[in-house]
Formats: C-alpha cells, sequence, structure tokens
C-alpha cells in the first residue's frame, strides 16, 4: 500500500471536480469553518497540522451534514520575520513571503486540508490592505484614530513599538528582549471607546473557553469607584485620587503618585533619592500585565495631603512604581491594613498600618498581613459598626456632598497603538504637511503601495524613512512640498478583519454585504490561546466598529472558539551542550539514545513546545514521506483532547501506521473473499449504531480523540468476527464513512474499493442510527469454562477486554475453587461469548 500515492490521487481528483469550492445556495444552512491563518514563515510544522487537522475534520464533517460549509485559508503575510529575511538575503521581503507562500500552500494541501483555494486572500497584497487604509480614513472620520506624543514600549531588537499586549513579562513577544520606554508620536485606535461594549458582549459567548473570557475580562480590567480630591498641605492644588475602596479611607497611611505624574514636576523636591527613582522607573516602565510580579519600590516626597473627611489627618505623599499614570488618575491611596501591595509599601517605608474592618469569622493581624476582605467598620470615627458596604455608600455620599468625589468607571485597557517603525507593514494612508497638518490621502489616490525599488534593509531605522523617494508628495490640500507617514500598521490589524473577507475575497468592497450577512459570523474559529488579549480583542472591537459604520450586521465574530494545546516534543542535546534534532537521535542495543554523528550519549530534556531554536521540530515534509498525510492526522488527533497538549512521539505514530494498514488490509480481504449471508449478529448491529451515534456527538462536541477510539473499538469488534459476512461488510463501510473526516484520502480509496455506490465518500451524507438497534443496557453474560467444562457464568459489558475479563473472574470464588492449586497454562477468549481456562 502506498499511502503517498493514494494521497496524491484523490487530492487531484477533489480538485479537478473542485469538491471543495464553495456554492453560492444562500438559502441553505451555513457552516463557517476557520482556523487562525498562518504567518508565511517557511514551512509548515506538525503544529499546523493539529490546528487545521482539527478544523478540517469539522468542515468534512458540517458538509456530510448537507450544509453548505465555508473553510477557507489566506496568509497573515506583513511583519518583521520577512524583513529580517530580507535584510539577511539581500531581497525584497515580497519574494521571501511568496516564495514562502508557495511552499507552505504545497504543504497543507498535500495534508488533504479541504479549503477552497479560490477564496485565498494575502495581507501583503495591495488589493487586500487597499481596504484597510479606506476603513483607517473611515475611522478617522468618525474620530476614532488620534494622533499623539506618548511613551511607548520600544523593542530595541526588532526596533519598533509594541502594543501593551504584545509585552510579555517586560520583554518583546516575539523578539523576547527587554522592552526600553520612548516618547514618539504614535497613531492609536480607540479601542477604551468599546471597553464596556467588548467586556459585556463576553456574556454572549456562550461558546468560547471560560479560561480565554477571563483572560479578556483581566485585560479590560473593568473599576468601579470614586475620584477623590485630597488638598495638598501648603499648596493652592489637590490630587485627585481613585478609589474602589473608599470605606477604607480611615486607614489611609499615604498617597501614591506614578512617577511620571504632572503633579511631580511640579511641587516635588527632586533630592537625590527621588530622581534616582524616576530614573530607574523611567528607564524600566510599567505596565498593568507584569506590575502584580514586580518588586514594588516607593520613595517618600516633601508632600502631604489633608485627609478629605478629617482636617486633622495629613498625609505623606510617595512615588511609587505599582501606580501607573494611564490607569484611573495616576494617583492613589494606600490603606496597607486592607491592600496587599499597600501593605508591602508600608513594611518599605516603615508607614503606619491602621485596621479599620475586623472580620466576623477570624482574628486578624495586620500587621503580619493585611485582611482584603469585607465585614465591619472599626477605627473609623462615624462609621465604625457598619458594614463595608453601608460604609461604602455613606464615604461615597459624603464626598459627593462636599463636591470633593465623583464615582467613575475606570478600564485597564488602552488606546490601541497602531504605529510601527518598520517597512513591511501596510502604509497609514496619512501626508504630513507643515501648513495643513496630518492629512488623509483622498480615496482616490488608495492604495498607498509599498515601494518595489530603492529599498535598503540595513537593520539601522525604518527603510521607508530612509527611502530616496518614496515619502515625498504634495499635500493633498495646499499642493506644496509634504511628507508620507512612514510608520507602518500594526500587523495585527490585517488579522482583525480577514474572516469578513472570506466572505467574497474578491468584491470591490472591503466587505460584500450580501455574502457577509449570510456567512457571519464564524461559526468555528480555531487557534491558539496566546493570541486571546491580542488577536482575538482586537478581531471583537474590528468586528463592532465595521458594525457601527455599516459594513456588517454582526458585532461578535466567532460564536465558537476552541483553542487548540501545543504540540510538544522532548529536548536532546549532545555532550558539548548543543542542541539536536530528533533525527539525529537513534536508540542502541540498550536502550540508551545515542548521537548518530558520534555514538555520544545524549541528555534528553523535558516535553517542550517545538521550537527552531531548541531543534525539537519536527520534519512535517520527513512525516508525510514516511508515513503519509492520513496517519499524521490521525496520529495528531489521537489520545489527547483537542484543547490539551500532545506529545509527539514515534512509538504513536507508527502505532497509526499499522493501524491504517491494517484497515487497508482487512478492505482487500472483503474485497477477495466470498461473503456468507447468514443471520444478523445483534452485538455487532448494536455497536455500529451506537458508534454511529457517539461519534457524531463527539465530533459535534469536538471529542475527536473519543471519537476516533470508539471507532478503533468498531474495527476491533469486526476484525475479530469469526465469519465475514454481508453485515460485517455493511458496517466496515459505515465505520469507514466515520472515518472520513479523519482519514479522508484512505477512507476514499477503501470506499472505491468495496462500494458500487459510485459517489465520492465525500459527497454522500452522514450515516443515520436507528435507535432500534442501540441497546443502553450493553451487559452481556459471558460463558466460564475450565479445561471446556461449563463452571460459572460472568456478566459484563460488552467488548470488555479479554485482560479484564480474565483478571475479573480468576477472583472469583466459584473459580478459583475449581482451580485449586493447579496451574492456569492460558486463557482461550471469545469475545461476548466465553473463556476457556486452561489448567
Amino acid at each position: 500500500m502506498d499511502l503517498v500515492k493514494i494521497e496524491k490521487k484523490w487530492q487531484e481528483i477533489w480538485e479537478q471536480n473542485e469538491v471543495f469550492k464553495v456554492k453560492e445556495i444562500l438559502n441553505k444552512i451555513k457552516r463557517y469553518i476557520l482556523p487562525m491563518f498562518p504567518y508565511p514563515s517557511g514551512k509548515a510544522h506538525v503544529g499546523h497540522v493539529r490546528n487545521y487537522t482539527i478544523c478540517d475534520v469539522i468542515a468534512r464533517f458540517e458538509r456530510s451534514q448537507g450544509h453548505n460549509v465555508l473553510h477557507a485559508m489566506g496568509w497573515d503575510a506583513f511583519g518583521l520575520p520577512a524583513e529580517n529575511a530580507a535584510m539577511q538575503n539581500n531581497t525584497h521581503p515580497n519574494s521571501w513571503v511568496n516564495s514562502n507562500v508557495d511552499v507552505m500552500k504545497q504543504q497543507l494541501k498535500a495534508i488533504g486540508l479541504s479549503y477552497d483555494w479560490s477564496r485565498e486572500i494575502i495581507t501583503c497584497s495591495p488589493q487586500y490592505y487597499v481596504h484597510e487604509q479606506r476603513f483607517f480614513l473611515e475611522m478617522l472620520k468618525k474620530g476614532l484614530v488620534y494622533q499623539k506624543e506618548s511613551l511607548v514600549n520600544w523593542d530595541p531588537v526588532d526596533q519598533t513599538v509594541l502594543a501593551n499586549e504584545q509585552v510579555i513579562n517586560g520583554k518583546g513577544w516575539r523578539s523576547g528582549a527587554i522592552i526600553e520606554y520612548r516618547n514618539l508620536k504614535q497613531w492609536f485606535i480607540k479601542i477604551t471607546n468599546y471597553a464596556d461594549a467588548l467586556l459585556k458582549g463576553l456574556d454572549s459567548l456562550q461558546s468560547w473557553p471560560e479560561s480565554v473570557k477571563t483572560m479578556q475580562k483581566k485585560w479590560i480590567g473593568q473599576s468601579k469607584g470614586i475620584n477623590i480630591d485630597f488638598q495638598l498641605k501648603g499648596i493652592e492644588a489637590s490630587i485627585k485620587v481613585f478609589s474602589t475602596k473608599p470605606e477604607t479611607l480611615f486607614g489611609a497611611s499615604f498617597i501614591a503618585l506614578s512617577y511620571n505624574h504632572t503633579l511631580v514636576q511640579q511641587y516635588v523636591n527632586t533630592t537625590p533619592e527621588v530622581q534616582e527613582f524616576i530614573d530607574k522607573c523611567s528607564n524600566v516602565g510599567t505596565s498593568n500585565v507584569n506590575i502584580d510580579k514586580m518588586s514594588k519600590l516607593a520613595v517618600l516626597t516633601n508632600l502631604k495631603v489633608i485627609h478629605p473627611l478629617n482636617s486633622s489627618i495629613e498625609l505623606p505623599v510617595i512615588l511609587s512604581n505599582f501606580v501607573l499614570m494611564d490607569y484611573g488618575t495616576g494617583a492613589l491611596f494606600g490603606c496597607p491594613a486592607h491592600d496587599e501591595r499597600d501593605h508591602e509599601i508600608a513594611k518599605l517605608l516603615k508607614l503606619n498600618i491602621k485596621q479599620v474592618i475586623t472580620s466576623t469569622e477570624r482574628n486578624i493581624d495586620v500587621l503580619k498581613e493585611a485582611y482584603v476582605g469585607d465585614g465591619i467598620m472599626i477605627n473609623s470615627f462615624h462609621l465604625n459598626g457598619l458594614t463595608t458596604t453601608e460604609a461604602r455608600q455613606k464615604v461615597i455620599n459624603e464626598l459627593q456632598h462636599k463636591n470633593i468625589g465623583q464615582q467613575v468607571t475606570n478600564y485597564k485597557l488602552k488606546d490601541w497603538g497602531i504605529s510601527r517603525q518598520r517597512f513591511w507593514g501596510c502604509p497609514i494612508p496619512i501626508i504630513h504637511c507643515k501648513s495643513c497638518g496630518a492629512i488623509p490621502v483622498p480615496y482616490e489616490d488608495l492604495p498607498v503601495i509599498l515601494p518595489e525599488h530603492g529599498v535598503e534593509f540595513t537593520g539601522k531605522g525604518n527603510p521607508l524613512d530612509n527611502h530616496p523617494s518614496w515619502k515625498y508628495v504634495k499635500c493633498p490640500k495646499c499642493h506644496l512640498d509634504a511628507v508620507r507617514e512612514t510608520d507602518t500598521f500594526d500587523t495585527f490589524f490585517e488579522s482583525s478583519w480577514y474572516f469578513a473577507r472570506f466572505c467574497n475575497s474578491t468584491s470591490d468592497d472591503m466587505v460584500d454585504a450580501k455574502a457577509a450577512k449570510y456567512w457571519l459570523p464564524v461559526d468555528q474559529y480555531i487557534g491558539g490561546i496566546e493570541h486571546a488579549v491580542m488577536h482575538l480583542l482586537y478581531a471583537r472591537f474590528i468586528t463592532r466598529v465595521m458594525y457601527d459604520l455599516k459594513y456588517i450586521d454582526i458585532q461578535e465574530p466567532f460564536t465558537s472558539l476552541i483553542t487548540q494545546g501545543m504540540v510538544l516534543h522532548r529536548t536532546y542535546q549532545d555532550q558539548s551542550n548543543n542542541w539536536l534534532y530528533p533525527n539525529e537521535v537513534e536508540v542502541d542495543s540498550n536502550g540508551k539514545l545515542r548521537c548518530k554523528a558520534d555514538s555520544q550519549y545524549v541528555t534528553v530534556g523535558k516535553l517542550e513546545k517545538m521550537s527552531k531554536s531548541k531543534k525539537n521540530v519536527v520534519d512535517l515534509e520527513l512525516v508525510l514521506k514516511l508515513y503519509g498525510a492520513d496517519v499524521a492526522r490521525m496520529f495528531v488527533l489521537s489520545d489527547t483532547p483537542p484543547e490539551k497538549d500532545l506529545e509527539w512521539s514515534t512509538e504513536g505514530i507508527e502505532g497509526c501506521y499499522k493501524f491504517v494498514q491494517k484497515l487497508y488490509n482487512f478492505a482487500l480481504k472483503l474485497k477477495n473473499i466470498n461473503l456468507t449471508d447468514n443471520k444478523i449478529d445483534k452485538v455487532l448491529l448494536n455497536k455500529t449504531h451506537k458508534t454511529i451515534k457517539n461519534v457524531t456527538q463527539d465530533i459535534i462536541s469536538c471529542r475527536l480523540n473519543k471519537a476516533i477510539a470508539r471507532l478503533r473499538e468498531l474495527y476491533n469488534l469486526i476484525f475479530k468476527m469469526s465469519e465475514l459476512t454481508v453485515q460485517i461488510k455493511e458496517s466496515f463501510l459505515i465505520l469507514i464513512r466515520l472515518f472520513n473526516p479523519f482519514i479522508p484520502h484512505l477512507s476514499e480509496e477503501i470506499w472505491s474499493l468495496l462500494s458500487d455506490r459510485g459517489e465520492m465518500l465525500v459527497e454522500l451524507p452522514w450515516p443515520k442510527y436507528e435507535e432500534k438497534y442501540i441497546h443502553e443496557e450493553e451487559h452481556i453474560t459471558i460463558a466460564i469454562q475450565i479445561n471446556g467444562k461449563l463452571r460459572s457464568l460472568y456478566n459484563c459489558l460488552i467488548d470488555t477486554p479479554e485482560h479484564d475479563v480474565q483478571s475479573a473472574i480468576l477472583k472469583l470464588e466459584q473459580v478459583k475453587k475449581h482451580i485449586g492449586d493447579k496451574e492456569v497454562r492460558k486463557c482461550i477468549f471469545i469475545p461476548n461469548k466465553l473463556i476457556n481456562i486452561i489448567v
């Protein structure tokens, strides 16, 4: 059996017959099944195989349900890797990207993915990003876009600005470089205008993983509280402080400001200690992602404030690195007894820790740790004896009555900084004129296209900024000399709306309204959880903007979301600690791993996500050559639920390869033998219909590993039947039809061998089960023989494995009595019928 030859044959047949081309039957039930499209980095890897095969199984299943299925593929083609490759290879990024797309496209076709390739998109094409530029200008008109100078996250390796979402633990999400903080003029989109809508919209996403929704909720970070005015002592100025727990005001020990608060420059004496603190914060910066993980730093200043509810109380003003200027007001009051961070600062600066809430359930020592729960107010004058909830409202009312408090809702979410100082991105369609300012490029002059010639990739600065001619233009308004905006869009912009483009990828409009009304939202979206607060949040935001601008009539892009786990592999290192590829390692006669090159022992590391840097990657092309696509597909779906990480193992894929061979050989056996037409086997009938029912539900629920396990169980039952009958062939053909979404090539081949229906499996409806053949009570009585004589009976589930039956009956008192002290030589087991113990 040449699996690769079989697969190529059926791929050609599918392509020639345009089997997967979407039919515009707009009165038919639709299913839009979409994986997150890839960055064309070079070659597809086995992680891609898993992601896309999960999606493909669902798409093939939905087609068999008679639904109109949209399943398309494209390329997220802008980004720094192409620019870096251009610099290394002295070529244009476009050439590198197109070359990679050609390779990856052939690989994805070789996997047997059922895409409608006529809808293919590539985001670096002007035909794609012209719509993005026009959309940007529409947002500018609506007041959703602005430019300002701001402190930004600067990646010194990638030489560009990163959004807050792209900074992970203080490092660039792609390069891993420690982020620097610079003041640069940037373009922003007002995602904060949609913060509340994005937060509330999560409640409607019933088929999203709770973990993703929780991550987005935390990232949006809604806080309802009150802004309180604290009067500075001896100065005609006040500090506006945001608090979510105003009831703890009488436990306040300090006011904390952000190091870059405007009042710091105006009133704080810059002692050497204060200046050192400011310099340290300026160099390191802060973000709301990693602030909880940082060491808390603080310094006392010369300022004091008057307590707003008791003028006899003065509080010191400090600077602290856990206060963010871009969250709330950049100032807060610290109540160390009832906040963990405040407690840490009070210990650091030796400030007072005063308890104002007591618990009704346990003793509290606030000098040792903060108590952050609710309770009864103490040490708070007129608030004493109130519950925390009652006290909170009383304080709010009092502050508002004095006109020194305003209730507000704040968000940790910041506006989306979309400017990137790189060449390989969508040009921002703005022209800067000394007289007129920032002027939008006229619609008739779109798209603004990246230059093909005269581009130099030196690694220093933005090539667009250094181009000899590209940026020099006339102002559209006054016609005097002007320059183009040389920043390009954050590449997450392209991936925030591509799903809508697939509805009609050749439309003259950004989104074909009629097609979008039919196809959107995406019914099933599949991709990694690492995109929870970047791509998935941006896509939800842009969808709502498109809705408000009348492009589409939906507000959420993805009805159901599956976040597939990663593919893991062990790492290997030689005696010099150099990383080794798995195919550079072999097992010796003693079961030890050695390096093929020098026969030295290899150090085996832990299971990790496959990465080129650690070489624990599996060559997809080699896998396809050795085992074929169906085996690879089956392996990445077997054993492990889609949302869990999968360990890649040679033993596992070898096992799938052997099973697929057995499946094909059994088909040949059925083809080449005369079948008997004896009475119906009720066990097989029950198992067949139960398998149809369960596998159907498993695919709907995306329990694909369970579906494969059930299919293998049915095969094992069929294979062990003592006589080949017409019923066995019928059950086997049902098995092959159920296997079709998982191993589409071989199932088509077997179907063509055994079926006389003359149709491809991909064109057939899904098998239907009949409830009358399914017995919910799947128990059966097995005869227990000892040396051929009936000695007892054993009741068990149908298809209980031999090992389990044998283990159970040898413990039965009646069986032990007949065996006595005799030696058990062997057991003869006939599934679901008898077991004969030979002693």
